[in-house]
């Protein structure tokens, strides 16, 4: 496995708690770590982090069908 899909796999990974966290408490972690931004505000750095975070899916899933 690259390392390129290992850091994919962590972000997506972090990426999920994220939307576990605005699920159980609409707590969202990228709006704190953005710049302590209310549930829902996006900022440039925010979609930044979202794009990323949807990029690595993207990645991840690839390297689901390499492991098959």
């Amino acid at each position: 496995m690259e390392i390129v899909q290992i850091i994919a796999i962590v972000l997506a990974a972090v990426g999920a708690v994220n939307w576990g966290l605005v699920g159980l408490f609409k707590f969202d972690l990228v709006a704190l770590i953005a710049g302590g931004m209310k549930f829902g505000d996006v900022n440039v750095v925010s979609r930044i982090i979202y794009i990323l975070v949807a990029v690595a899916g993207v990645i991840s899933l690839t390297a689901i069908g390499e492991l098959a």
